[in-house]
């Protein structure tokens, strides 16, 4: 049944420059638009819906965590068996095309239904095109240099994030921020969705994997390494989010800070996230993959105590660069984890499930710290309560096997 041109075609195992630069290119602009602009961007905008619309924080942090535990549970577990399937072009279209119309129709949400609705659709875009896909595609066309390969990638993440806020403001200056929002939803389309349709197909591994029966999951979901990976990722994402999803609010409503302020500290935050990046890639190809994880959580948890120092404003640019550094090594490092323990076979399924449990905490954490807030008037209760998460997080990870045979026993 085998056939030689199958198991060794000539163009897929030596890819060329110019195609490995463009999957690289297309993986940073999909994480630039998905998750820099659509995810990390959209809380710039929660204010500007408070004062509007008489939403309380809880209210506007409440669609990102519906929309999550509604999405991520069933649709990236299932995104993950077609990316492994089928590869992660088409998913990819998909996604972006979705980011971008939700923040159109977002702009158009006047009642808290609607908004929570549209932000399904934001979800699922975040699913789609965001880091589940992305992963598996680096994954699959480089190997010695694949830390380097995500660390750039993920710049998209931070350039996109710190982006968001100066291309916010001005427009909102100018045309409100209803208007501003939909001017991003549709930058997004503009831009992301003519490289994920003229991306790559397949490298050769994405080639062989087809031509082979998947690899049962079973062994590594039962596995200890996969649970301890699996808790510490998601403490990890529900520090970084809880912090970050609330960022704009706690500097709006309790330190009082101007919009430009504002965006300057949100700002800052991403572009040290951006070094993190680089930093953490460089690292992963030298170091083990787990010392590279702890030292990524335990700047996580190292940030947020600085914000109880916020009055003070140099505690506020030392948060910015410490949590920075750590936010962004923190989405890639856990599929290089994966890969590094479990493989690349199974990494787009592995992926989804970890992305649907990652989704839960992901939710959750920005609801809790604004219900919090609602409650006692101060987001402190809700930052010991991600310290303590972070924590717990760093100490998950601390316990993880650190290579593939010790993870197999």
């Amino acid at each position: 049944m085998t056939s030689p041109t199958v198991s060794t075609p000539q163009p897929a195992s030596a890819p060329t420059r110019a195609a490995l630069f463009q999957v690289v290119a297309t993986a940073f602009v999909s994480l630039f638009c998905v998750v820099g602009l659509a995810f990390w961007g959209l809380p710039f905008f929660y204010d500007f819906m408070v004062r509007q619309f008489g939403w309380t924080h809880a209210q506007v942090t409440s669609g990102n965590a519906l929309a999550k535990l509604v999405v991520g549970p069933v649709f990236a577990v299932l995104a993950g068996y077609i990316v492994d399937r089928f590869g992660p072009r088409r998913i990819l279209m998909l996604g972006v095309t979705l980011a971008g119309v939700a923040l159109i129709a977002l702009a158009g949400a006047t009642t808290i239904t609607l908004f929570r609705a549209f932000f399904l659709l934001n979800a699922l875009g975040y699913v789609l095109g965001g880091p589940l896909p992305v992963q598996v595609l680096l994954s699959r066309w480089f190997d010695r240099a694949r830390g380097k390969a995500m660390g750039m990638a993920y710049l998209g993440i931070g350039l996109g994030g710190a982006v968001a806020p100066w291309m916010a403001t001005p427009l909102v200056a100018r045309f409100g921020w209803q208007l501003a929002l939909a001017t991003i939803g549709a930058f997004i389309i503009v831009l992301a969705l003519p490289m994920a349709w003229a991306l790559p197909e397949a490298s050769t591994s994405a080639q062989t994997s087809t031509t082979r029966p998947a690899a049962s999951l079973r062994p590594a979901l039962t596995s200890r390494a996969f649970f301890l990976l699996a808790i510490g990722s998601m403490c990890s994402i529900a520090a970084v989010s809880g912090t970050q999803q609330t960022l704009k609010l706690f500097l709006s409503f309790d330190l009082h800070y101007s919009q430009i302020a504002a965006t300057r500290i949100i700002s800052l935050v991403l572009a040290c996230s951006m070094a993190g990046r680089l930093l953490m890639g460089w690292l992963a190809d030298r170091w083990p993959k787990k010392r590279v994880m702890l030292l990524i959580y335990a700047l996580v948890a190292a940030g947020i105590p600085l914000l109880f120092a916020a009055g003070f404003p140099p505690a506020m640019y030392g948060f910015a660069a410490v949590f920075g550094l750590g936010l962004g090594g923190e989405y890639m490092i856990v599929p290089l984890m994966a890969a590094e323990l479990f493989g690349v076979e199974m990494l787009g399924r592995m992926m989804g499930i970890m992305l649907a449990a990652g989704g839960v905490a992901e939710a959750l954490a920005p609801w809790t710290v604004g219900a919090i807030h609602d409650a006692t008037g101060s987001y402190a209760g809700g930052f010991v309560v991600l310290l303590v998460i972070a924590i717990a997080g760093l100490l998950s990870a601390a316990a993880l096997p650190s290579s593939p045979s010790r993870a197999a026993a």
